[in-house]
């Protein structure tokens, strides 16, 4: 549902006993996509999620990060990806429920016709299927463990990038070996003073693109150094002003002066209670089969939170499970439909066709 402008509304008030043929768990790229998809197959369709925006981690955790392996887009910003995505589930004006963290499943029905009440922190919904894509889950940055760390968030020292305007100017410390730290060492280059990118090991683990990339421009990269503490100024907004490295292979230890820390050292996640359903759940992820089912009928799983042999942790990849899961869904809701319905130009013609008749 929308608002006059044209924004998702919240809340799980309104409607929440209503059965819907497809509940979404999680309103980021696969679920915002599972939704579009779910209304090219004419299904009744709510998102439920846990923040109070949706677009997930893309909107969340680095709006203003370029994204390069969608299809169709050479390069994308985060957020503006979100708001395409956005855009497209919102022609079938599904159900948006925001800011409400799920809580217990209750099957109903049997394994032929099963039915489920799905129980939040704020109400309870009623749902023939039910697709979770809750990425890695409830997540939070992991953050130094030095003593200082705590007294000088956003005052110098950052774990997300939510804003590049908040380091314009600036030199900036950046923490970290995977595609994150790699990718806002080449997106801060525009906007930073100077970066110094430093690494525990000497290899990354990001894009061998973008590692490349990296090498060929005037970023300082240190291998080897971790921060062994931070040194506060003056108060105020601004706090931090040098970062006391260590290489962990010489005992080198150097004093860096800095206006800011960007750590990008990964996530701390948790299916939270959704770990104790009956899923088969393993390393945080929900075992599916090739019909992204879990062990549950009729409750489907897409994007991270889902696994099986040979599975690749991408957006692009999501998306796929994510039609495969609302293709099976629907079959299960309606055992007449067809699995393939056709291409999207087709079932958007017929659609229109019905709703002009």
């Amino acid at each position: 549902m929308t608002d006059s402008t044209g924004s998702p509304s919240g809340g799980g008030g309104m409607g929440a006993e209503e059965l819907f043929d497809l509940t979404i768990i999680g309103g980021g790229p696969v679920g915002l996509f599972a939704a579009f998809y779910a209304g090219l197959r004419q299904m009744k369709t709510k998102i439920i999620d846990s923040l109070e925006e949706l677009g997930g981690q893309l909107t969340t955790l680095y709006p203003e990060k370029f994204i390069f392996d969608v299809a169709g887009f050479p390069k994308v910003l985060a957020r503006d990806l979100a708001h395409q995505l956005i855009q497209q589930a919102m022609q079938a004006n599904p159900a948006v429920a925001l800011g409400e963290t799920v809580r217990h499943l209750e099957p109903l029905g049997d394994a032929d016709n099963p039915r489920y009440r799905i129980m939040s922190d704020k109400g309870s919904h009623l749902t023939r299927t039910l697709m979770i894509c809750a990425g890695a889950g409830a997540f939070s940055p992991k953050k130094l463990r030095i003593p200082e760390a705590p007294g000088l968030e956003n005052r110098g020292l950052f774990y997300a990038c939510r804003s590049k305007a908040a380091f314009a100017g600036k030199r900036v410390l950046i923490v970290g070996g995977g595609d994150s730290a790699v990718d806002w060492s080449l997106n801060l280059r525009d906007t930073a003073e100077s970066i110094t990118l430093i690494h525990r090991r000497n290899q990354f683990r990001a894009h061998e693109e973008s590692v490349r990339q990296l090498q060929a421009t005037d970023v300082k990269i240190l291998t080897f150094f971790e921060i062994k503490s931070l040194v506060g100024g003056g108060g105020g907004e601004q706090g931090l002003t040098a970062a006391v490295i260590e290489n962990s292979q010489t005992k080198e230890v150097r004093t860096l002066e800095v206006d800011a820390v960007l750590v990008q050292i990964g996530f701390d996640t948790s299916l939270g209670p959704i770990k104790e359903w009956p899923l088969k759940v393993e390393r945080g992820q929900i075992q599916v089969n090739s019909h992204m089912e879990t062990a549950l009928p009729g409750v489907f799983a897409a994007g991270d939170v889902a696994a099986y042999e040979g599975k690749l942790k991408l957006i692009a990849t999501g998306f796929g499970e994510a039609a495969m899961a609302v293709n099976f869904a629907k079959v299960r809701v309606d055992p007449k439909a067809k699995f393939f319905p056709g291409h999207s130009s087709e079932m958007t013609a017929q659609h229109e066709s019905v709703v002009t008749v």
